[in-house]
């Protein structure tokens, strides 16, 4: 028995080490929905109120954040088709297909991401933040960004 223990418990560990090194897998359709915000108004979150934003340095429907940048700015992953939540536009959500075969969700034709500075619905602490060669910012629920 306890020959069984010393073999499960390395593998316990190091799927615990993978799962916090890496950014969650999509487990559902995306949702993308606005919130407000006194200095920027109106953006985009996901469901849970958690900030998105654009990289400018991305072509539209075409992510460039990878490897280092993909750890501080996490892609919005999902499995299927993303869905509009208050606010927001159904008819300007989208999907890009990244490098490892993952659907990143677009909005305006611009793949978003979180910013893992941001611990709470409402942080905007990516706003305006320059980093991996061009601006990140906020999306507005019309598809353009935050400037500011």
């Amino acid at each position: 028995m306890k020959q069984a223990y010393k073999a499960v418990i390395p593998a316990v560990l190091a799927t615990l080490v993978l799962s916090t090194a890496v950014p969650a897998l999509a487990l559902s359709n995306a949702a993308v929905a606005v919130s407000e915000d006194s200095t920027y108004g109106n953006y985009l979150t996901d469901e849970n109120g958690m900030s998105l934003y654009a990289f400018n340095a991305d072509k539209t429907g075409k992510s460039s954040c990878y490897d280092t940048c993909s750890r501080t700015w996490p892609p919005l992953l999902t499995i299927g088709d993303p869905q509009a939540g208050n606010l927001a536009e159904q008819s300007l959500l989208g999907t890009v297909k990244r490098k490892d075969g993952q659907l990143q969700v677009t909005y305006d034709g611009k793949p978003l991401y979180y910013f893992v500075e941001d611990k709470a619905p409402g942080d905007t602490a990516g706003q305006s933040v320059k980093g991996y060669g061009a601006k990140w910012d906020l999306v507005k629920p019309n598809g353009q960004v935050v400037h500011g």
